[in-house]
């Protein structure tokens, strides 16, 4: 056996373990959503199902469809993802078209973003961004001796980007928009597109982006609302003033699991949106800051895989799908803490929803799987060694 191990090793075989560094955190925020959502929703579920258990049972449910997606993701070859780009690519744009277009798309809040088909209901946001992902990480890989060619490095990603946004901001979800533009000027930036082509589409798409801000009295008034939320706490500013009213509450030891008082029908959404607010009030600072250290350990794992990976499609792919990842959490938690103006998006791992927790539980499997290719793996950065590779990286990008 021993013998077998070490043939394998030499041969540079793949092999599978579980990153328990990378898996841990993920299985303790999905086990805190859990308990959260149930504290959070049940007299939500009361009221509209007549059992206090509604949410809590489905979130169950995907929680375990969750775990056998990240196991099965684990140990499917990410190498595979490639021939499945452009498939994945037009099912996302087909989804995004036909909830425009046909009868299934589903209306909640003023916005046409789900489809729903009797009590099942997804999101072809959540979807099109990881099909984004995998496509960026393909075709950088493809191109990379030419990315910082503005005809093959830059416009042909741009021009995805674009019809990708063309068809979500007719639903409308601005906040799913800018995600998009942030990660993929982020892969661009890694994957070494001229850091002037980069500069000048944040130029020119500052006047558009301003443009959509104030064109909608909805957006214009979330602004507003954003700046100064007390001056509007009767309308606009409600959501932010209960969200802060509720992590002041949960003060540093917060008021206990279950005894919550803004999500008694004061926080909309609290189950969902808002979720981190709940946690806020019920384990005050101290839950927060163990929250905010488990989905840093799973940025720092991400990362640290994708710099350790020599296959280019892999890294690409592990720096996509951990940025995805992260923007989300930085966009919900600077929502529910009146960092940002009110946005729609889900906590990762942590708020109810099925599309949102599938889809990243099968972003985390996939990159186990890209850190466990122990053919792909280099020797890993210690030191000043990482410091001197980020320096030279930075350098490197910033030479017009």
């Amino acid at each position: 056996m021993t013998e077998k191990k070490q043939n394998s090793r030499k041969t540079g075989e793949q092999s599978f373990y579980y990153d328990v560094r990378l898996l841990f955190p993920v299985l303790f925020l999905v086990g805190i959503g859990i308990v959260m959502v149930y504290s959070s929703s049940s007299a939500l579920a009361f009221k509209k199902f007549g059992t206090e258990y509604y949410f809590l049972k489905k979130q169950m449910l995907f929680a375990l469809l969750g775990i056998v997606v990240l196991i099965i993701c684990s140990r499917f070859p990410y190498r595979f993802f490639r021939s499945l780009t452009y498939p994945l690519l037009i099912l996302a744009l087909i989804f995004l078209a036909a909830i425009l277009i046909t009868e299934l798309g589903y209306s909640a809040g003023g916005a046409k973003r789900w489809f729903r088909l009797g009590s099942f209901s997804f999101q072809p946001s959540e979807f099109a961004r990881f099909a984004l992902v995998i496509y960026l990480a393909y075709s950088m890989n493809k191109k990379k001796e030419m990315l910082k060619d503005f005809y093959v490095g830059f416009m042909p990603h741009i021009m995805i980007l674009f019809i990708f946004t063309a068809l979500i901001i007719f639903q409308p979800d601005f906040g799913s928009v800018i995600i998009l533009g942030v990660l993929t000027w982020v892969m661009l930036f890694v994957g070494g597109v001229r850091i002037w082509h980069l500069i000048a589409s944040l130029v020119l798409i500052t006047p558009i982006a301003y443009f959509f801000m104030v064109s909608a009295d909805y957006r214009l008034k979330r602004i507003m609302s954003f700046l100064n939320p007390w001056q509007y706490s009767a309308n606009d500013g409600y959501q932010i003033v209960h969200s802060l009213m509720a992590f002041g509450t949960g003060g540093i030891w917060g008021t206990g699991i279950g005894k919550g008082y803004q999500k008694l029908f004061y926080l909309p959404e609290p189950h969902t949106d808002f979720i981190f607010s709940v946690v806020g009030e019920e384990l005050g600072l101290w839950g927060v800051l163990i929250i905010l250290g488990l989905y840093i350990l799973i940025f720092w794992r991400g990362i640290f895989i994708a710099g350790n990976c020599k296959d280019s499609f892999g890294s690409f792919l592990a720096i996509g799908l951990t940025t995805a990842i992260g923007l989300q959490v930085c966009v919900n938690m600077g929502v529910a803490l009146g960092l940002l103006p009110t946005k729609g998006l889900t906590l990762p791992f942590l708020s109810y929803g099925g599309t949102s927790l599938l889809l990243n539980m099968a972003s985390i499997g996939i990159l186990m799987n890209i850190g466990t290719a122990k053919k792909t793996l280099k020797k890993p950065i210690k030191g000043d060694a990482l410091v001197k590779s980020v320096k030279t990286t930075f350098q490197e990008r910033f030479t017009f």
